[in-house]
């Protein structure tokens, strides 16, 4: 099979219709062999139902239905352990992304030997209110990804060769990620395609001012899991160390002052006073890092066995499949 189309959707029963025929117009045209995966994430306003007719209607149309609201990473897991195509297209259900950049985005996988390819809305039709903290966002993510040659991460509309999405795991709001995610999982050929975006023509839009808090949270996850998942001892165990270190050395540093201070009493019969240990309040600071030290080097062993005894962690209740 040339194509998997994989479309996560929630609440969009009136776009699934035009969408669905506009994929189904545009492989014809170019003689592609493929399927379309529709993934519902628990929706509530008939979408299933419109998609039941749907796929009686057309044959290249599979779908999924969760029992409950996932999110968007979810749904996309789900869909990228069903699709069967060389080439796996995701886009959004809501008539956004536009069909008609498949034939392109397929190309430069094929032709041009991308791994993944991302599209860019250059001319976005979004207000201020998403724009601006959405480039904010795509800054920060080039900076701490090193992956400077994207300009949008959270584009809906991406190519994947097959074996990119059958190596990678997409929870929690990662779906952002994903060409993050690629590319620690060794799929290097990032590359990127303006594509256009259209105004929303049905309903509205399901992510809220809250999916930047939770996104930069994920970036955090996710540049930590990328260096330390094999090896979280090398984390945790080094800041460990650091604060040992530093505990010790303060502890060492008051004992020898006390003695230091004892010796030249006695000495020189000077009647310098000096106080205990416990009395200097950086005894106490050293304590705290001692114990902190400890507490992380420990952290790092636990860490270790349960990184190589993870359960899965991609479980989702399915309703029905079609």
């Amino acid at each position: 099979m040339d194509i998997s189309v994989v479309i996560p959707l929630y609440n969009e029963v009136e776009s699934l219709p035009e969408l669905t025929s506009w994929i189904s117009k545009v492989m014809a045209e170019n003689h592609f062999s493929y399927e379309i995966i529709l993934v519902d994430d628990g929706s509530n306003d008939g979408s299933w139902e419109m998609i039941r007719k749907l796929s009686d209607g057309n044959q290249f149309i599979e779908a999924i239905k969760f029992r409950r609201n996932y999110g968007k990473s979810a749904a996309l897991n789900v869909g990228f352990a069903a699709a069967a195509g060389n080439v796996v297209i995701t886009m959004d259900a809501d008539l956004q992304d536009s069909p008609d950049e498949i034939p392109e985005l397929y190309r430069r996988i094929m032709e041009e030997k991308f791994d993944l390819v991302s599209g860019w809305k250059a001319k976005r039709h979004d207000p201020l209110s998403k724009t601006i903290p959405t480039k904010l966002f795509n800054s920060v993510t080039r900076k701490m990804s090193g992956i400077h040659n994207l300009h949008d991460f959270n584009c809906g509309l991406k190519a994947y060769r097959k074996t990119v999405v059958k190596n990678i795991e997409v929870y929690g709001e990662m779906h952002r990620y994903i060409p993050v995610l690629a590319k620690w999982a060794g799929f290097t050929k990032i590359g990127e395609q303006v594509v256009e975006h259209f105004p929303r023509k049905y309903g509205k839009t399901k992510f809220g001012m809250s999916r930047f808090v939770n996104g930069f949270l994920d970036l955090l996850s996710i540049f930590f899991v990328g260096k330390f998942a094999k090896r979280p001892m090398h984390f945790f165990g080094t800041m460990g160390v650091l604060s040992f270190m530093t505990g010790f050395i303060i502890a060492i540093w008051i004992v020898c002052e006390k003695q230091y201070l004892i010796y030249q009493n006695e000495k020189y019969h000077l009647h310098v006073p000096y106080r205990d240990a416990t009395d200097n309040p950086a005894f106490y600071i050293a304590l705290v890092a001692i114990v902190v030290g400890f507490q992380l080097f420990l952290t790092g062993f636990v860490a270790e066995l349960v990184s190589r005894n993870a359960p899965e962690r991609n479980n989702y209740q399915i309703e029905e499949k079609l």
